[in-house]
């Protein structure tokens, strides 16, 4: 599908940086689920080129994470609203509680495992409790996050969850992870219905003109490139394969400001007792410490950002 001409300025060059310009939000999901995603996402704060997160508050290393980030303040670090429990013997309830929000809660007491049982069972209402509660442990711990995200893009999935969730971000003046520009990527990978884009353009205005920053695009399909049968999955391999795919992915970008999720993770052997993914997390964490990947970023013109700094930019557009 040849790329359809902009029909005005991105939400990048209203932020203030160059017209035409790749602007990039390189950005860890999953802090807090894992030691491992920790360890992982902590290694690449400290040397590697990705510097944004989002911390699932339901989950066990929570405190852990949290502590770092308090220990190194200018990190940009969000939450990573989280209304499912994907893996199976490895889990966490809402932090509402079961009596609060019943609609979130499968059999077991914890959230459901997939976004279809989350949209068949749940009301807005319950989305909305929850979330608060995620925002309010965080508040509570001393962590002010940096934006709001979405963990497996359950907040997307019907239209009053979404209103929910941007009405909360502007309520708190808080950015929210919401792709309301041109949408390239998205409609090369994901081929939403042009409805469904309108109405996200929509919510992206109204985020915008509610103090926040906007995405132009979102490029979250990592996850899906699977170690290919056959090749061996030792450090050398893994960032040699997903380095490529990580390039050819970004040079695809079209200007504007894009968030790029991927998944950190130094995995250690109890990792393979949660999920079978350990490899292409870890193959993701090689690829943002490794300096070739940082120079490929330098020679194609890219330039990072983070919420923090969008915000920033947002906020000295309203207060001049």
């Amino acid at each position: 599908m040849p790329a359809r001409a902009q029909e005005s300025a991105t939400y990048a060059e209203k932020l203030g940086f160059p017209q035409g310009a790749r602007v990039l939000i390189l950005h860890m999901d999953d802090a807090g689920m894992s030691f491992d995603s920790n360890l992982g996402i902590e290694t690449v704060f400290d040397r590697g080129v990705a510097h944004s997160t989002s911390v699932m508050m339901p989950c066990p290393w929570v405190p852990q994470i949290v502590r770092y980030i308090k220990a190194h303040p200018d990190i940009d670090a969000g939450l990573h609203l989280t209304l499912t429990s994907e893996w199976k013997d490895y889990r966490w309830g809402p932090l509402a509680g079961k009596s609060r929000v019943p609609g979130l809660t499968d059999p077991e007491g914890c959230l459901w495992p997939d976004v279809a049982s989350v949209v068949r069972h749940a009301s807005a209402a319950e989305v909305d409790l929850e979330i608060r509660a995620q925002l309010d442990r965080a508040e509570t711990m001393g962590f002010h996050p940096s934006h709001l995200d979405s963990h497996m893009g359950t907040l997307f999935a019907t239209d009053s969850f979404l209103m929910k969730y941007v009405s909360l971000g502007i309520e708190k003046h808080i950015p929210v992870m919401l792709p309301g520009g041109d949408d390239y990527s998205i409609r090369q990978e994901s081929h939403p219905s042009e409805s469904r884009i309108q109405a996200i353009r929509k919510l992206g205005k109204m985020a915008w003109d509610g103090g926040l920053p906007v995405l132009d695009d979102l490029d979250n399909f990592s996850y899906d490139w699977k170690v290919p049968k056959g090749m061996p999955a030792d450090d050398a391999h893994l960032l040699k394969w997903r380095e490529a795919l990580y390039e050819k992915s970004l040079l695809d970008l079209k200007p504007g400001l894009t968030m790029v999720i991927m998944h950190c993770t130094s995995p250690t052997p109890v990792f393979s007792k949660i999920t079978d993914s350990g490899d292409i997390r870890k193959a993701d964490m090689l690829v943002m410490l490794d300096p070739a990947f940082r120079k490929f970023l330098v020679d194609n013109g890219f330039i990072l950002t983070t919420w923090r700094e969008v915000a920033r930019r947002r906020d000295d557009l309203s207060h001049p």
